[in-house]
């Protein structure tokens, strides 16, 4: 009893030596740290993206421009390629242009009608990410391409290819 006694309060003086002074333990400033560079990084990375979207749409004088970023956040909170939302509005709109009632989308075959571009964004968004039970058997746990077929390309053959295109463009040329 006495040994184990003994070798119990060794393993208590041992355990802070690991966590606090071991080469291999990370304090609470260094994780603090890591922790902010790692958002630092994904708020460049968004930033990113939103500017090629933006300067995409500004290239075209579209009227979408400077929604870059509302896209990137609204495709990054329902798990989406963040190059989705504005490739459609392209297609279906011309990045606005020719939106019917604020719904650059054509979304519900341009018979629903918003009162901000952030709403339209927001709404096709959490359809497309599968987060509205009324259309979730469509896309919930998708691919972007079957999405797509969902989306218009059952009953536009070349749909889907269109949008792909487009999202490339979106990606390499900005």
């Amino acid at each position: 009893m006495k040994k184990q006694t003994i070798q119990f309060v060794r393993g208590l003086l041992f355990i802070p030596f690991l966590t606090t002074s071991s080469p291999f333990a990370m304090t609470n400033s260094t994780q603090v740290v890591i922790q902010k560079d790692a958002k630092e990084a994904q708020t460049l990375v968004l930033k990113d993206r939103a500017d090629k979207i933006d300067t995409y749409f500004e290239k075209r004088n579209m009227p979408l421009v400077g929604y870059g970023m509302t896209m990137v956040l609204a495709a990054e909170e329902h798990n989406i390629d963040w190059r989705l939302l504005p490739a459609i509005a392209i297609k279906e709109s011309t990045g606005g242009k020719f939106a019917c009632g604020k719904n650059p989308f054509g979304w519900g075959s341009c018979k629903i009608k918003f009162d901000a571009w952030e709403t339209a964004i927001e709404t096709v968004a959490r359809n497309l990410g599968g987060g509205n039970p009324k259309t979730e058997r469509y896309y919930k746990g998708k691919t972007t391409e079957e999405k797509l077929w969902h989306y218009n390309t059952s009953v536009v053959p070349t749909y889907t290819g269109e949008i792909l295109e487009f999202m490339e463009l979106i990606d390499v040329r900005g």
